[in-house]
């Protein structure tokens, strides 16, 4: 890069202005990086709990709905009788600039919609199951899409901070220092040339001096 750039003091100056913002934007980029490290740390510990709360609760579900299902045959049309759960809105918020997804969920009460004549205690019990598994469910998409963006996000800003560290803040900095000699060098031979004129001027003042 320095080789392409022509040694003025314009230059110079720009480049070093340059040079100064890809230092301020790798900083805002580490920063930035830290708190999104930060932000998605605390939510790893969340993914975790919740991860092992719902394997639990669906392996508990599922042999609720198997022991349902053997004292009473398959209960595909009782399933059918349970109300679609509308309850879920997302919203987002702005950690550093990447949007993080938060789920509202309007729990709705816990209702039997089935007849009790066409159900029994092994059929409430797993409809309560499945019913904790869905309030997890949701914790965990929220949890596990906060992470994912997170975690992108964190991706491109440690590309785009090792680019500026290792690559233009570096190429900056030889610049300035390419151009800086060369106009020192410009400076040390106008201040030759200049001694010599002098040096030149002087001798024919004092040679016209003995001549006269």
């Amino acid at each position: 890069m320095a080789n392409q750039v022509f040694p003025t003091k314009g230059n110079l100056i720009a480049t070093k202005k340059s040079l100064e913002l890809a230092k301020l934007g790798y900083d805002l980029m580490d920063k930035k990086r830290n708190v999104l490290i930060k932000e998605m740390m605390t939510l790893l510990d969340d993914v975790k709990v919740i991860r092992d709360d719902i394997t639990e609760s669906y392996q508990k579900a599922y042999i609720a709905l198997q022991e349902a299902n053997m004292s009473l045959g398959v209960i595909t049309d009782i399933v059918e009788a349970v109300p679609i759960d509308t309850g879920i809105s997302v919203v987002y918020r702005s950690v550093m600039g990447v949007e993080i997804p938060k789920i509202t969920y309007e729990k709705t009460p816990l209702r039997l919609g089935y007849g009790f004549e066409r159900a029994n205690s092994k059929v409430d019990y797993a409809y309560r199951c499945f019913y904790h598994v869905k309030e997890l469910t949701v914790k965990l998409a929220e949890v596990e899409n906060a992470v994912y963006r997170l975690a992108n996000n964190i991706r491109k800003t440690q590309k785009r901070a090792n680019a500026l560290q290792n690559i233009s803040i570096p190429e900056f900095e030889e610049t300035v220092k390419f151009i800086t000699e060369a106009l020192e060098e410009k400076e040390r031979e106008e201040f030759s040339r200049q001694k010599v004129i002098k040096a030149n001027k002087d001798k024919q003042e004092k040679m016209k001096e003995n001549l006269m």
